[in-house]
């Protein structure tokens, strides 16, 4: 089980650098446009909402990998609610299928990392 929680914790970390690649670098680019489902003049006016928004996700992606270092599970528990946290809202103001994307996935992971004797 404790292989299954680090992989989970890396994968989910992984999908925020992911989406940080994606707003602030390719939102404005074909792959951005189509995973937003934006409109280039939407995109262009978004730009800089979205840089912001892929840094927060970048530093997601840091406090969770910041386990490697540390050890401590309890700081992945903290930074994984906060992605469930993100999802949830995401999910509510914007799109459900957020929730499937970044929640699950995180949910995943808590429940492997609390598992752990």
């Amino acid at each position: 089980m404790l292989i299954l929680a680090h992989v989970l914790v890396v994968l989910v970390a992984l999908l925020h650098v992911y989406f940080l690649v994606l707003e602030m670098f390719l939102w404005t680019r074909p792959l951005g446009l189509k995973t937003f489902r934006n409109t280039p003049e939407k995109a262009e006016t978004t730009r800089v909402l979205a840089a912001n928004q892929g840094l927060y996700n970048g530093f997601l992606a840091a406090g969770l990998l910041w386990f490697l270092y540390t050890w401590q599970w309890n700081v992945v528990l903290f930074f994984l609610g906060c992605v469930v946290a993100a999802a949830l809202y995401g999910a509510w103001s914007v799109n459900k299928r957020i929730f499937f994307v970044q929640g699950v996935p995180a949910i995943a992971a808590i429940a492997a990392v609390c598992s752990l004797p």
